[in-house]
């Protein structure tokens, strides 16, 4: 039997980090990672023109945008050496309203003064109760109870009564972050959203929020870590059992078994399904992650020969609240002469397209650019999709999030050990919620817990 001081499983960021501070504390440590890769919802993939043409471009099919709140990330890709580059914007953005139209903006939505009016007040309003959150336990906001019993739809449609407001609003929280529909969630996953951005205004300002990117893809953090990790990860290795008690745990991957004085669950919490515990989970864990589940997004990018609409004057940045394609950036890679084009199908539109055939789908979503951008974008050199659900260890994206009354309910159970496991990932995190950010943030948080008990002992 293999014996090391820690078990990991998963190779994630949250996993990976985690990996890595523990070895640098002199700590054995052994990753297990079921699939044959290393990042987990980070992957970057590398597609062959479609057109017939010679050539092939490299697509960020999970995340990828990094901000400047983000400060555990950004101190990650300083540490490993990487670099950022900015996201193109300059020019004008696009609204397309309800009639289809596209309209020209700078700053401020396109849309009647009272709309405006009325979600600048939203806006003001969520960022007060944000404010009044601590994001690492938001069951204990002030009015955590009741915001957590009432869906983000209603308590817009309680809030104001201009319906193209609260479109929008429910736009930035529900299809464009938790992907789904803003009934299907509470006031205070809402809230949780906008607090660990650090205020609903910065969730909702692309500039802010989707700031930078990293050089060669943000799947280069894992691999860094992964390379300075080395022998220590094991892919392929699809954990199935874990047998523990309070001196330690034994982990099972087929015929083969790993002893561990702890072990870390670095996983997603809806995937902590699939491994079996002996003894078996208290009910109060296993009911936390089934009320947990994941959105639905289907990731589209469109690889032109050059950045058509910069010639426009537009900064390939869109919004349409009411458009398949409801969000829409100029993704190109820096000093990259061709165009790049990213854009989100979500929540119930994603299960409406995701019936269809490819060719329909493709169809309908570059459709949908057009309304954006015109013919032009109708005829993309390569087309891109990424639809995370399809894949068991994932099974959607971008993060889980609670139904209705989870949050008060389970959300503390989430980051409680048991015994000598420790359960974590991005799903789970105040700060960085759901972002690469918040996945080293928890990475790191548990390692300083175990390093902590080891030093103890």
């Amino acid at each position: 039997m293999n014996t090391h001081d820690v078990i990991v499983i998963g190779a994630g960021v949250t996993g990976l980090t985690a990996a890595w501070r523990l070895t640098q504390a002199g700590q054995d440590v052994v990753v297990l990672e079921a699939r044959e890769r290393v990042g987990g919802r980070l992957l970057t993939e590398c597609h062959a023109y479609q057109d017939g043409t010679d050539g092939a471009a490299d697509f960020e099919v999970g995340g990828q945008w990094v901000s400047p709140d983000q400060e555990a990330l950004l101190a990650m890709i300083d540490e490993l050496g990487l670099e950022t580059f900015p996201r193109y914007r300059a020019g004008d953005s696009l609204y397309v309203d309800r009639a289809g139209e596209a309209r020209r903006f700078e700053v401020d939505l396109p849309v009647a003064e009272s709309t405006a009016a009325a979600i600048d007040q939203l806006t003001k309003t969520l960022d007060g109760l944000a404010a009044e959150m601590d994001p690492d336990r938001p069951w204990e906001h002030p009015d955590a109870v009741h915001l957590d019993s009432v869906s983000f739809r209603a308590w817009l449609e309680q809030q104001c009564d201009d319906v193209e407001a609260c479109d929008n609003i429910a736009l930035y929280v529900g299809p464009a972050m938790l992907t789904k529909p803003a009934h299907s969630f509470s006031a205070l996953q809402a809230l949780l959203m906008a607090a660990s951005a650090g205020s609903f205004s910065n969730l909702v300002d692309a500039d802010f929020i989707l700031d930078r990117r990293v050089a060669g893809g943000l799947q280069s953090v894992p691999l860094a870590l992964a390379d300075r990790l080395g022998d220590r990860i094991r892919t392929g290795q699809d954990v199935t059992s874990v047998e523990w008690d309070e001196e330690g745990a034994v982990v099972r991957v087929g015929g083969e078994s790993y002893r561990g004085r702890r072990v870390i669950v670095a996983v997603p919490p809806t995937v902590v399904r699939r491994i079996r515990f002996s003894p078996e989970l208290p009910a109060e864990h296993r009911m936390a992650r089934e009320h947990q589940s994941f959105g639905l997004v289907i990731k589209v990018q469109a690889q032109y020969d050059r950045p058509f609409w910069r010639e426009a004057g537009l900064s390939g940045t869109g919004f349409g609240p009411y458009q398949l394609v409801h969000e829409v950036y100029d993704n190109t890679p820096a000093d990259d002469p061709r165009g790049f084009l990213v854009g989100f199908v979500s929540d119930v539109l994603a299960d409406e397209v995701g019936r269809l055939s490819a060719t329909e789908r493709r169809e309908r979503v570059l459709a949908s650019l057009a309304a954006y951008f015109g013919e032009a974008a109708l005829t993309p050199a390569t087309y891109v999709e990424s639809d995370w659900q399809h894949q068991e260890l994932t099974g959607g994206a971008y993060g889980t999030s609670f139904d209705l009354g989870g949050l008060t309910r389970y959300g503390a159970a989430l980051h409680e050990p048991l015994g000598p496991i420790e359960f974590g990932s991005s799903d789970i995190a105040g700060h960085g919620f759901q972002h690469v950010d918040g996945a080293i943030r928890i990475g790191a948080r548990i390692a300083g817990r175990i390093l902590d008990t080891t030093k103890e002992n």
